[in-house]
């Protein structure tokens, strides 16, 4: 059984609660077309390596993040794809890179999640998603807790509204830790855009909410990282999004009438992928969860 020890630091969430899973433990306008993935550096720390990987189908990123300061090299993926599994774990063993979590930003509609299938070729590796999801994974987290690779951890804030279970997980806060600050915002906080609000629990006012309250009070140079991108950006930031973002900078009420009037056509995947997505990405999988407790 994982073990996890609990700390606590300061959050604007309803819960301080922290999770070590610590084990032995730029701005880029347009994607390159003739690259499987794009890099991001940061000149403040030398711990991290970063790239951001791109699934054209569905127009998803994925997000490879380790700890190369560390003996072991240990690594996460945020938002693995089914199709590009064996891309991800190329980039990985390249690397020399020890893969210790599968992690998912929420149970997406579009795509079918690749963690269960890293967790067939990768032993050991342990999948991630929020509680609130109410789907299957290895490690089931909530507001407060705090994933770490070797050195370096992510913070994980509750970002419902495109779905009941979305959450952003935002890198550590620290002189130690990568700067500027970077959010994985899944569908929550688009470039420039956002999540639909209209199935799997979505809701307007709560979204608009949890990117406020959760996105937007981060400082304002924290690059955004989202799930997905259809006009050719990478990244963004912050203070970019609380300016520019043609929806998000509208009050609540005018947010929730233009997410009430896109009209948008019923997701091509949703009744594959969801299913799918509720047990880690394989219909199969019976591994039972572990839930965090606190001591």
């Amino acid at each position: 059984m994982l073990r996890i020890s609990l700390l606590r630091i300061s959050l604007p969430c309803s819960s301080s609660r922290i999770l070590n899973f610590s084990q032995s433990h730029l701005h880029s306008k347009f994607r390159p077309q003739a690259m499987a993935y794009t890099t991001s550096s940061h000149n403040n720390n030398n711990k991290l390596l970063f790239r951001q990987l791109f699934e054209k189908e569905s127009s998803t990123y994925t997000y490879l993040l380790a700890d190369v300061s560390h003996p072991d090299k240990p690594a996460l993926l945020i938002d693995p794809v089914d199709r590009t599994v064996e891309r991800d774990l190329t980039l990985v063993k390249e690397f020399g890179l020890k893969l210790i979590y599968a992690m998912n930003t929420h149970v997406h509609a579009d795509h079918v999640t690749g963690t269960g299938l890293i967790k067939t070729k990768v032993p050991g590796v342990k999948s991630v998603i929020s509680k609130a999801s109410s789907s299957k994974a290895d490690v089931l987290i909530e507001a407060g807790d705090k994933i770490h690779i070797g050195d370096l951890f992510l913070e994980v804030r509750p970002t419902p509204g495109h779905t009941l279970g979305c959450i952003t997980y935002v890198t550590g806060d620290g002189p130690d830790q990568p700067q500027p600050r970077m959010a994985f915002t899944g569908d929550a906080l688009l470039i420039r855009g956002c999540g639909r609000t209209d199935f799997q629990g979505g809701s307007s006012l709560q979204l608009y909410k949890s990117v406020h309250s959760q996105i937007f009070t981060l400082p304002k140079d924290t690059l955004i990282y989202p799930a997905h991108d259809y006009k050719g950006f990478t990244v963004s930031t912050v203070g970019e999004e609380m300016l520019y973002n043609p929806r998000l900078t509208k009050d609540e009420e005018g947010f929730k009438n233009i997410m009430e009037n896109l009209n948008l056509s019923y997701p091509k995947m949703i009744d594959i992928a969801v299913p799918a997505n509720m047990v880690c990405g394989l219909q199969d999988l019976s591994a039972k969860p572990v839930e965090a407790t606190s001591n």
